[in-house]
Order: structure tokens, then sequence, then C-alpha cells
């Protein structure tokens, strides 16, 4: 196995283009458990641990450009005011040594369905930022997802950042797991909400991880928007009940497809209970 360590992204985009089978590790909190258990072989790894450019984050217009690099730890400390469901997601990742080591961008590149950043940048309206030789593109997150471990990247291509809208309006996300830290989703469920409109998508209970439109729209309908009021019973189960519907989940030795269509409404009911409890209060309720 090759070991290839640019030290800048214009370097390692030039050794992505010679060698597309290099697989890129930055954190190596997923790539390191797959070669550890010979789950993968790959010709070359391509560090990117020393490109300074994937490192920092900035934010323009109103949106964070967020690099592939940034820790979850730096999520959390730096932009937990301006990417408050991002921050919340990274809370519930692994460790402290994982949030240390782990990036939004190595989560993407797995493309897991289990990936704990996911709903929240599909319900944020998240851009991926993928680059190459021959340029550089952005990637809506709900074209970016193409299977089990499957995304819209080029072999050519790496991720160098996530695009994001800061102090966007109220956000949540919560999971289930077998145990209450450091432990993969059994299933996950985020909630973003707008005047007149609301975003949800679910995590770790489909092939990929995905918005529901249906119990979108159903919030949509049915919030009080122009006076806010406390939430029927009524509309938290029915939009339990449209988010559990949506998903396609398996038995594996985490849960049984069953229960994560269970927890997927009780998850629902409780992240929207909180989102409106924020909007009509104008303060974030804890999740």
């Amino acid at each position: 196995m090759d070991f290839l360590r640019p030290q800048s992204l214009a370097e390692a985009l030039a050794l992505k283009a010679e060698r597309p089978d290099a697989v890129p590790i930055a954190g190596g909190t997923d790539v390191m458990v797959e070669l550890n258990f010979d789950h993968r072989r790959p010709a070359a790894l391509l560090d990117l641990g020393r490109v300074p450019e994937l490192t920092d984050w900035s934010t323009v217009d109103g949106a964070v450009r967020l690099g592939a690099n940034v820790s979850y730890t730096r999520v959390i400390t730096e932009l937990g005011e301006r990417l408050a469901g991002l921050a919340m997601a990274a809370r519930t990742v692994g460790s402290p040594q994982i949030r240390n080591r782990g990036t939004v961008g190595g989560n993407l590149g797995a493309a897991s369905p289990a990936g704990d950043t996911h709903p929240v940048l599909l319900v944020t309206g998240a851009r991926v930022e993928a680059a190459s030789t021959r340029g550089t593109r952005l990637i809506p997150a709900e074209e970016f997802y193409l299977g089990v471990k499957r995304n819209a990247l080029a072999e050519d291509e790496l991720i160098t950042a996530v695009h994001l809208p800061a102090n966007a309006g109220p956000q949540q996300f919560a999971k289930v797991g077998t145990r209450n830290a450091m432990v993969i989703a059994v299933c996950s469920f985020a909630i973003a909400l707008e005047e007149g409109k609301a975003r949800a998508a679910i995590g770790s209970a489909a092939p990929t991880p995905r918005r529901v439109p249906d119990a979108e729209e159903f919030l949509a309908a049915e919030l009080p928007w122009s006076a806010p009021a406390p939430l029927l019973d009524s509309v938290k189960r029915r939009f339990g009940e449209l988010v559990a519907a949506a998903a396609e989940p398996i038995d594996d030795v985490r849960g049984t497809a069953a229960y994560r269509q269970h927890a997927l409404a009780v998850l629902a009911r409780r992240t929207l209970g909180w989102a409106w409890q924020e909007y009509v209060e104008g303060e974030r309720a804890c999740a």
C-alpha cells in the first residue's frame, strides 16, 4: 500500500488525479477501522492531514464555508451558535478523542447511512464542495448520497468544504443508540423550521439519509406560523407517523426495522416540540 502525503490542496488534487484509486484519509476514524478489520485494502492512502486549506472555516454572505478537515470539536466550540443543528449532531459523535479527530468531510466521504451529520446537512440545505484538477463544483446534499456508502464524487474529486446557512431558524437533532454514548445510531432525525416552511430528515433507517417530504408538507400546513401557540398532540403524533412511514429500515445487530420506525416517530415528536418551542419563545430548547 502506497502512502501519499501532500502538503497543499493543489498537490492533493494532482495526486488524486494521478491515483484515483487512492483513498483519502484525514482523521481516520472510519478508514482506519476498515483497515484494522481488513474490510478494505486500498492500493494507496492519500493523507490530507497536512493540507492547510482544508482546516479553515469562514462566513460569507450569511453562509459558513466549513473546511473538510475542521473537526467535530471545533464545530461545537467555534460554530455552536452559527450552526446549531450541526453542533448538536457533532456532540453525539463518538468520544472526545473521536470528536477531536473526526470531521464532517470524512462523514460525507464515508457516506454511511448512519452518519450523524447527514440528516442535519439535508435539512439545512447544505452543499458539498468537490474539487479536482478540472475545477470545483457544489453538490446539493440531497444529490450527494447515492446508496449505502456511495456518494456523488467523481473518482478524481476530493471533498474540500461544506457550505451551510449560518444562524438559520430553529434546528434540532436527536438519535437513538444501543447505549447513551460512543455509539453508532440505530436511527437519527433532524428538523429545521423557518416561517411557513419545515424540513425534516432521517438517518440510519434507509439505504441513504433522506428528507421526508410528506411530513414536511404536513407541518407547513398545520403549524400556526402567524399566531404561534402550543402544538396539539394530534399534530405531533401525525408528524411522527409520517416520518416513520418514510423509512425503509432493516433488521441488524443494532436494532429491528420495527424498532427503528417506532423510535423515529418518538424522535420526530420530541424534536418538533423543542424546535417549535424555540420558534415561539426565541430561545433554543435543550435537545
